[in-house]
């Protein structure tokens, strides 16, 4: 990857399997650790996706990391939960263009720590429909839920990634930023 400055515009862009649009919403790099990459999201930022948009309503940040097949959000408090993790394709850097950009492709499964720390699988309904109508290879559900029952594990146990002192050190690195929040 090509080395990123603290504060450097990144754009997140989620499809789904097919090249059928996802998520797609702006941030800022916040750094590395021995993680993988940061991206910081202000209270306020943009999401939108076909059908659906909303500014979010507290700060959060998202781990990119090489290899993994999936994207870590973890939240400031204020919302229901304080980290929601996609089960994805491993993310891909693109710097060619004047921002740059991540892409992954979601495969709907999403481990949830709840503000109150319950931990659950969301949209295990989802997965298995799309498994069929989406022509999910063998090898990616395969990859998908693996990802899924390791994370779940490491959020139930809350190691790091998933722990508090990683939240806040990197909530803390969004802060630093001292960024305009935007629609506010």
């Amino acid at each position: 990857m090509t080395p990123m400055l603290p504060g450097t515009p990144v754009r997140v862009e989620m499809t789904k399997l097919g090249d059928h649009p996802h998520w797609r919403f702006t941030g800022r790099y916040l750094g590395a650790d021995e993680h993988g990459d940061w991206i910081g999201f202000p209270a306020g930022t943009h999401h939108v996706r076909p059908g659906l948009a909303f500014d979010s309503d507290v700060d959060s940040v998202t781990l990119v990391r090489a290899g993994a097949h999936h994207l870590a959000s973890l939240h400031a408090p204020g919302l229901w939960c304080d980290v929601y993790v996609d089960m994805a394709t491993p993310p891909v850097w693109d710097h060619s263009g004047d921002v740059a950009v991540v892409r992954s492709v979601d495969l709907d499964l999403d481990v949830v720590r709840r503000d109150d720390g319950t931990v659950f699988v969301d949209d295990e309904d989802e997965f298995a429909e799309h498994r069929v109508s989406l022509g999910y290879p063998a090898e990616l559900v395969a990859a998908a839920e693996r990802a899924r029952d390791e994370v779940r594990a490491a959020v139930v146990a809350g190691v790091a990634p998933y722990d508090e002192a990683t939240r806040r050190r990197w909530l803390g690195a969004l802060t630093a930023l001292d960024l305009p929040r935007p629609g506010r």
